[in-house]
């Protein structure tokens, strides 16, 4: 700085703020400054910025599993909000509800400034756990009413805009695969959704149509489709809580000679990129991924800048959008 400051002719007070971008600095000397920086390649020195502050510039995400579409995704939006803030992103994979506890109480000793936990494992039950000293964001469903800020996907209502869709295209037998129900999850709360617009439908719900799957990839969908067909179960339409269950879900027809949309519709959730290039092309929910993104880095940054005493937590639900494409007749 005191380079720049010479070839300049300023001050090094004034170098700094035109680096801070400090508003009182003419637009003359501003460009004497900026030349400067550019003829002696200066660059600012970021660790001892962050140093200064108490800050790395780094944030952590703890996800499930990274090799994921969704996750994938997921990171890429968190990625992308945290660089027009001037932060960069480390990852790590959980995988297990003690590795999101690790993720939690070792955020500080990886020099993270602060986390966004994306919460698979654990539950309400574990929500004393989130009481920790640094910056923490959740997203996820599992955990309400815990004390940090909470980013959620529209599990309940965009599912019922899925399965509402089916009716609509004249389904009336409507089977859903999910993953396991358990207390607060995606599948509990997808299969809730299921079942309102069955009811605002008057359509009765049969539990032989509820199918429950181990994983909620498309080898399991395909897998099912096709134990579904044998059994004789009868389905003019499916709702599947994942696009990969869907994408299984389509081929398993297939394999069964079953013609999509023609005998049976199928919808899913998450707008991963593969459903608008799958044959036929897959009905999905886009749950808006890069605006849950948005949002939780927000959070973060509002925590970390935070020097006050702490304010209320906030709960934020994430809004969606129905995608019909071929696999419902679109």
């Amino acid at each position: 700085m005191q380079d720049v400051a010479k070839a300049a002719g300023v001050s090094p007070m004034t170098v700094s703020n035109v680096i801070n971008d400090h508003p009182n600095v003419r637009p003359s000397t501003r460009a004497k400054v900026l030349e400067a920086m550019t003829r002696l390649d200066y660059r600012v020195n970021v660790a001892a910025r962050n140093l200064r502050k108490g800050r790395t510039g780094v944030i952590g995400l703890a996800v499930p599993e990274v090799n994921s579409a969704y996750y994938g995704r997921l990171a890429a939006g968190i990625i992308a909000a945290a660089e027009r803030r001037g932060l960069r992103v480390s990852i790590e994979q959980t995988a297990s509800r003690e590795n999101e506890l690790d993720a939690l109480s070792l955020s500080r000793n990886h020099q993270y400034d602060g986390l966004i936990l994306s919460a698979a494992g654990m539950s309400q039950a574990d929500a004393e756990q989130l009481k920790v000293e640094h910056p923490v964001v959740v997203l996820g469903d599992r955990i309400f009413g815990g004390p940090v800020d909470h980013v959620a996907m529209p599990n309940l209502d965009a599912s019922r805009a899925a399965t509402g869709h089916l009716v609509e295209r004249g389904c009336r037998r409507i089977a859903i695969l999910c993953g396991a129900v358990e207390e607060v999850n995606p599948s509990s709360l997808r299969l809730t959704g299921y079942r309102q617009a069955l009811e605002d439908a008057d359509l009765p719900a049969d539990p032989g149509l509820i199918q429950q799957v181990g994983r909620l990839d498309m080898r399991e969908g395909a897998r099912r489709a096709r134990e579904m067909m044998q059994s004789g179960l009868d389905f003019d339409g499916v709702f599947c809580v994942t696009d990969s269950l869907a994408m299984g879900v389509i081929r398993g027809l297939a394999d069964a000679g079953i013609r999509v949309p023609d005998q049976v519709k199928v919808i899913g959730f998450d707008n991963v990129s593969d459903s608008e290039f799958f044959i036929p092309s897959l009905s999905t929910i886009d749950p808006d991924h890069d605006g849950m993104a948005e949002r939780a880095v927000d959070l973060l940054v509002r925590r970390i800048d935070q020097t006050g005493p702490s304010t209320r937590h906030r709960d934020f639900v994430g809004d969606f959008s129905l995608v019909i494409r071929e696999s419902t007749g679109g």
